[in-house]
């Protein structure tokens, strides 16, 4: 029963991966191709591919995390390589939440319908809020960048000093403990914006209904489309992300990659699952991006159906 579990979560994770992969750089390519046709790429789009981007690298800095632990023991592992894969998963980790955090600042600005001097001047600025919002995260992650050198050069120094085995592999897992603890922390910030967006959305949502409803007009118009588009959209988001979340904090208790335990390939599906899920909403709400989705499965049926055509 274990091995049909084990073999179960390894799959799931595979697909997760592949599909992650493919959603995203199918994202990007469509946007740099648009830019490049067109010498000109929107403020989505800008974010979209920056997005796509980052997630890229976080499902390889993973796939690299994870081949680390089964070709290395404990002792072996170099404080170089330890640095770098930390670091870049730091960062890669650091911009997929934060620019889809942007991108719910920006439906936010954009759709919301508030008489408040504060956020009509927010939403007259919409770009310029997007980038200080960048700008502020780049600050965290110097900070957050910072933490995590400091974790690796504490491990570096356990494992200079003359220990045990034992007492290296509990050092070990504590180290792991603590890098997952400081990223899970650092991933409250964002977490709590999406969140205020998204109420902000339902309050502005009622308030449109409910005037709607004095004016005696119908109850779908295209700001009410737009509303539930965007909600849709920050929805996927926030449960994905609430997975992913509680998977990190999950997982500083349950840091044993290297034997990939059932508990620990859950919690990495259920983890890998924001990446990977959140991107295919994202090109499925997107109307350029589900368009050319359509166009490309399009041209592999007619390949599929006559192979021949694709041949010199």
């Amino acid at each position: 029963m274990s091995y049909i579990l084990h073999a179960t979560l390894t799959f799931i994770l595979s697909v997760e991966f592949i599909i992650g992969n493919l959603g995203n750089v199918f994202m990007a390519l469509v946007n740099i191709m648009d830019l490049v046709k067109r010498r000109k790429i929107s403020s989505v789009d800008q974010i979209l591919t920056g997005l796509a981007i980052s997630r890229i690298g976080l499902f390889w800095s993973l796939a690299a995390s994870l081949l680390v632990s089964s070709i290395y023991t404990t002792l072996m592992i170099p404080g170089k390589l330890m640095r770098t894969i930390n670091i870049f998963w730091t960062v890669t980790n650091h911009f997929s939440v934060w620019l889809a955090t942007c991108l719910s600042i920006f439906y936010f600005l954009k759709i919301a319908n508030f008489s408040n001097y504060i956020f009509l001047y927010l939403k007259w600025r919409v770009k310029k809020v997007v980038s200080l919002t960048l700008l502020v995260s780049l600050l965290i992650l110097f900070v957050n960048t910072l933490v995590i050198n400091r974790c690796v050069d504490i491990w570096i120094d356990g494992h200079e000093a003359n220990m045990s085995y034992s007492a290296i592999s509990s050092n070990s897992v504590q180290f792991s403990r603590l890098i997952l603890l400081v990223n899970t922390m650092f991933t409250v910030i964002p977490f709590t914006v999406t969140l205020t967006m998204f109420l902000l959305l339902i309050f502005s949502l009622w308030r449109h209904l409910k005037n709607m409803q004095l004016h005696a007009k119908g109850s779908r118009d295209a700001s009410t489309t737009a509303h539930v588009k965007a909600l849709q959209t920050v929805v996927a988001f926030l449960l994905l992300y609430t997975a992913f979340f509680l998977s990190l904090l999950s997982l500083c208790w349950n840091v044993d990659f290297k034997h990939k335990s059932l508990i620990v390939l859950f919690l990495l599906s259920m983890g890998l699952a924001f990446p990977s899920a959140h991107s295919c909403v994202l090109i499925l709400e997107n109307r350029k991006l589900s368009q050319s989705l359509l166009s490309v499965l399009r041209w592999l049926k007619c390949r599929l159906k006559d192979p021949k055509r694709s041949a010199p």
